[in-house]
């Protein structure tokens, strides 16, 4: 049911939908982990998960605002932990591209960020979809507190790359909306389990050339409608088994 006195209604049920079905698909963390989502025009002011709230518990009407120029949001209740205002207030305030980011500890591209060689290469059709459309960081400094996000934030600076493969710590996944970041999370945690499946059998990999993957990516970028498609199934879903994450 729609609240009239809470702004952003529509966009707080669908990153309400996306904490609910992250944790479904076990691509969440403990309390830990965080998902934001610009609201102004310059994208400094977000919408995140309070602090420390399990994922499968995520109301629409428990998403807090945060403004990334303020420090003193973290005084506020329920305010973001350091880390989450360190890393996402970092992203909005310098990438203006990155209107939604989430970032997971995710088992499959957790795995990939503890490789010596990080690289996801175009083995299936999931794998091409980040052909050339990542970035990995192997400087991990430590907890993402004010000086780590900054750092992380510059190496998303590139609009093409949506996907930072964070070395030794996880994933971080920007886009335009929730749908077209969520959609962006999922494929890449599929394509992530993927590859290391396919090492763990020992045998050499049938790798797609450059040529092919590129043509892939870019296929699936202009894919029909299919990130929006993708959440209204999953809020259906959710609607159907009268989850409370529209609340």
């Amino acid at each position: 049911m729609k609240h009239a006195n809470i702004d952003n209604w529509a966009e707080r049920v669908d990153l309400a939908a996306a904490f609910r079905w992250t944790a479904r698909l076990n691509m969440h963390e403990g309390v830990a982990n965080h998902f934001s989502l610009a609201i102004n025009d310059e994208g400094t002011r977000f919408l995140m998960n309070p602090n420390q709230v399990h994922f499968s518990r995520v109301k629409a009407s428990d998403l807090i605002v945060v403004d990334a120029n303020d420090p003193d949001t973290l005084l506020g209740p329920n305010a973001p932990d350091p880390t989450a205002w360190g890393l996402h207030g970092a992203i909005h305030r310098h990438c203006a591209h990155a209107r939604c980011a989430m970032h997971v500890h995710s088992i499959h591209a957790t795995v990939l960020a503890s490789l010596a060689d990080s690289r996801l290469p175009p083995i299936d059709q999931n794998c091409a979809t980040f052909f050339n459309r990542y970035v990995i960081d192997d400087h991990y400094g430590g907890l993402a507190f004010e000086e780590e996000g900054e750092r992380c934030s510059t190496l998303l600076s590139d609009p093409q790359k949506k996907v930072l493969i964070m070395g030794n710590h996880g994933v971080l996944v920007v886009g335009q909306t929730v749908a077209d970041t969520f959609n962006r999370l999922y494929y890449f945690e599929r394509a992530a389990e993927t590859y290391i499946r396919a090492l763990q059998t020992g045998q050499p990999l049938r790798i797609l050339p450059d040529d092919i993957a590129e043509k892939t990516a870019r296929e699936l970028e202009t894919y029909p409608e299919q990130d929006a498609r993708h959440l209204a199934e999953l809020k259906a879903i959710l609607d159907e088994e009268g989850s409370n994450y529209a609340s």
